[in-house]
């Protein structure tokens, strides 16, 4: 299990489970998913920052198939990332 094309995807709408705003996040969040023996892709975008004073940075957005959610979303709590995992339900 590790890191696929968008693609791998195709069948299934996939789950987006965390946005990383720097690169050592990513990294990080990468081993993570692929320790936990997890399918994952990665996309990267435009992220928009900030009331006051307004920017745009890349951000990497990580989905997952529906059925692996739960257990992404629990192995990145697991290290400190519980405040930043997309979930709608928050």
């Amino acid at each position: 299990m590790a890191r696929r094309d968008p693609e791998h995807f195709d069948e299934i709408e996939p789950e987006l489970v965390y946005v990383a705003r720097r690169l050592r996040y990513a990294r990080r969040v990468e081993i993570l998913l692929t320790d936990a023996g997890i399918d994952y892709a990665v996309e990267t975008d435009v992220i928009s920052t900030g009331f006051l004073f307004p920017s745009q940075r890349m951000g990497a957005f990580f989905y997952v198939a529906p059925a692996d959610t739960d257990a992404a979303r629990q192995a990145l709590e697991r290290e400190g990332f519980a405040l930043h995992i997309a979930d709608p339900t928050r």
